[in-house]
This record gives C-alpha cells, sequence and structure tokens, in this order.
C-alpha cells in the first residue's frame, strides 16, 4: 500500500475550491458527468459515473474534506484528507490519499495531478 501527497497552488478562493469539491452541481461542470456528493457525513458518493465512489467522513467548510475511498474488496480503508488554505490571493490545496493498492498508485497519482485538481484549477482558471 501506498501514500498520495501533494501540495497545489490554485488561484481561487477557499470557498470555491471547497464548492467545487462539496457541490454535485459544480462537480458536474468540472468533470462532465453527474455526481452523488453530500456534505453529510456517513453519506456515499460516486463521480465519474461510479469511477470513483466512496463514503464521506467528516467536512470543515472551506477548510477540510476527509473521505473513504473504495477499491472493490480492498480490506483496508483508503482514506482522502483534502486541505484547503488561503495563501495571499490563492488557496494551497493538499491532497493526501493513503492506503492506495501498489497495482493501482500510478494511475491513482496521475490522477489526481490531471484530472481531478487539474480539472478544478482548469474550471476555476479558464484560459479564455
Amino acid at each position: 500500500m501506498k501514500t498520495f501527497k501533494k501540495s497545489f497552488k490554485i488561484n481561487a478562493e477557499p470557498s470555491d475550491i471547497y464548492s467545487a469539491i462539496t457541490n454535485p452541481y459544480t462537480i458536474e461542470l468540472w468533470t462532465g458527468y453527474p455526481a452523488i456528493m453530500s456534505e453529510v457525513p456517513g453519506s456515499e458518493f460516486s463521480l465519474w459515473d461510479g469511477d470513483i465512489t466512496g463514503k464521506n467522513i467528516e467536512f470543515i467548510k472551506d477548510k477540510k474534506v476527509v473521505q473513504e475511498w473504495y477499491f472493490g474488496d480492498q480490506p483496508e480503508k483508503s482514506t482522502v484528507i483534502i486541505t484547503i488554505h488561503p495563501d495571499k490571493e490563492d488557496s494551497v490545496v493538499t491532497v493526501e490519499h493513503s492506503n492506495i493498492p501498489d497495482e493501482d498508485f500510478t494511475d491513482i497519482a496521475e490522477g489526481w495531478s490531471e484530472y481531478y485538481i487539474g480539472a478544478i484549477i482548469n474550471f476555476l482558471n479558464p484560459n479564455f
């Protein structure tokens, strides 16, 4: 099992980033797929048409999201902690994803950088 941890600087307010992670309508805008998401701890979520599923554990508005991600029948919980901190006119988003199966690590790491946080960056900072 491996852990992915990376920080991203985003030119956006923490509240906008938090909404992009937690609001199903906003998620649909940057992913292109319907999303099932709720800020209720214990609720299940589904992103990218079910490619990412799990359970929501904790929310601190505009600051932190904690989730468990499901990997098939894997007995160990895969935990995702996303923290958001203001940094002058930007925000720093740190993703720590633990207990990633070794065989999935490269795809997950690329997914976070390119398709998850990368897509949020592109959504919040479009290049017109």
